[in-house]
């Protein structure tokens, strides 16, 4: 089914319209509009919003179904801990290549529509190929560094470095014991 062709001019109209309505006059266009009475809550100017939103969708098309359970998300996120920061999913653009490196071997992930291709291989999830990269179940997003590490442990990074050998950023205050031993080591090289 091929899509409408829709008048850019027409829709800004309407919107335009809508904007110089009274509220008798927007309440009987949302009851047209959405089929139902209007929210009691809604002022003239939430509901001038939400008609010419409305018109827009009916035009243009509405929120996709990727977006529209983004959203639900967020929601249900913000009712368990209404005081959290909310913590929205990275969009990564078609095209875009992760680049790992796991035990000496740089590893390529390359971003395609919403699916990862890896070696030839179309994955849905980047869990899927950081379990085929380690043999371990990782976050797939945490492994090629997209979402920062948990409080409760390394990072990939972090935990790659470690198994190196390899020193990372210092955490915290300095030992004194190690300050002290370092500063009599200097001053007996000196």
């Amino acid at each position: 089914m091929g899509r409408r062709s829709v008048d850019p001019a027409a829709v800004e109209e309407q919107v335009k319209r809508i904007g110089t309505m009274n509220k008798h006059d927007l309440r009987l266009l949302w009851r047209e509009q959405f089929k139902s009475e209007p929210p009691k809550a809604f002022g003239p100017d939430l509901l001038r919003r939400s008609l010419a939103y409305r018109v827009q969708e009916l035009a243009y098309g509405g929120l996709s179904a990727r977006l529209k359970r983004e959203l639900a998300d967020a929601v249900r996120q913000i009712s368990r801990r209404p005081s959290s920061r909310i913590e929205l999913p990275r969009r990564i653009k078609s095209g875009a290549v992760l680049i790992r490196e796991w035990k000496g071997k740089i590893v390529r992930v390359t971003v395609v529509d919403d699916r990862f291709l890896y070696e030839g291989e179309t994955y849905s999830s980047l869990s899927e190929i950081a379990y085929l990269i380690t043999g371990t179940k990782w976050n797939g997003p945490r492994f090629f560094g997209l979402r920062p590490s948990t409080k409760a442990g390394p990072t990939a990074h972090e935990s790659e470095s470690v198994r190196a050998g390899i020193p990372g950023r210092p955490r915290g205050r300095p030992r004194k014991d190690l300050v002290a031993k370092a500063g009599a080591d200097t001053e007996a090289a000196s």
